[in-house]
């Protein structure tokens, strides 16, 4: 076992044998990993276009709910703006 003492390192009789096993394995294993793998992708991918289409349409809702607190703020704004006018006896369409 002196090929484990040492380790593969300086032996080239291992680097040999590990580059021809991975040539030799290589057409047979990478097949059935891109079988594996494929769907595995496509399965991420999918998820993930999922995640942003709920996130855009996530925004949007937000994007609407807050346009519309900004309107009923600046309608507001103006409402007491037009009855402070009235009220210190001017009119409702005057500006200082």
């Amino acid at each position: 076992m002196s090929i484990f003492e040492n380790g593969w390192k300086g032996n080239i009789l291992g680097g040999l044998a590990i580059g021809i096993g991975g040539a030799i394995l290589a057409p047979i294993v990478l097949p059935v990993l891109a079988s594996v793998a494929k769907p595995l992708v496509k399965a991420t991918i999918k998820g993930g276009i999922l995640v942003y289409e709920k996130g855009k349409e996530s925004l949007s809702e937000v994007t609407e709910v807050f346009e519309d607190l900004v309107a009923e703020v600046k309608s507001e704004m103006a409402h007491s703006h037009a009855s402070e006018n009235i009220g210190e006896g001017g009119h409702a369409g005057e500006t200082a």
